[in-house]
């Protein structure tokens, strides 16, 4: 029989050094972007236009029509009175947001177009955004809803155009926090 004290075992130790935790220094920054107009606002935005349009249309076109007895009844979208309509319609969202970044149902409800990669915009991209994208967004209502779900609150025509309709006077704040480590060379040159 042999006594356990006989035996020679061997216990191997890891020594591990645990690391001391870091020091950050923090830095906390306040941005202001600006908020995204959204579905709702829009669309009361966009009412607002539509009875401009049709003020201007009733007062420039439908009298010169009734005039020289022309047909005021178009059945389809290339009858003069339906091509001349739909002409002044696409002309006021062009120049108004060429000329004023808004038009006037904007302008009433605070809001204006931007563009997220340009300074201004440009007259191609505005031509862009108001003819091709409108007429996607008029075409096929869903698109146009799509503004409600985005996180920008952009439309089809804003993506295609790469801009984006704000709130003129509304901001939101957004706080970014940072961390640095602190080194030992930096602690020391702080002392």
């Amino acid at each position: 029989m042999t006594d356990q004290h006989d035996r020679n075992e061997t216990v191997e130790t890891e020594v591990r050094t645990v690391p001391h935790i870091p020091k950050y220094t923090v830095q906390k920054a306040e941005q202001f972007d600006p908020k995204p107009a959204g579905f709702w606002v829009r669309l009361w935005a966009y009412l607002i236009d539509l009875l401009v349009i049709s003020s201007i249309t009733s007062i420039l076109i439908y009298p010169v029509f009734r005039i020289f007895g022309w047909d005021l009844q178009g059945t389809t979208w290339y009858a003069p009175i339906g091509f001349l309509t739909g002409f002044i319609f696409y002309a006021y969202f062009v120049l108004m947001t060429k000329f004023f970044n808004q038009t006037v149902g904007k302008m009433i409800l605070g809001l204006r177009v931007i563009s997220l990669k340009e300074e201004n915009i440009s007259f191609p991209t505005i031509l862009f955004r108001e003819w091709i994208g409108r007429f996607f967004s008029a075409s096929i209502w869903p698109l146009y809803w799509i503004i409600g779900f985005t996180p920008k609150k952009q439309g089809i025509h804003d993506f295609i155009a790469d801009t984006m309709v704000i709130h003129e006077h509304s901001y939101e704040k957004k706080i970014s926090t940072t961390y640095h480590p602190v080194t030992e060379s930096s602690e020391l040159q702080q002392q």
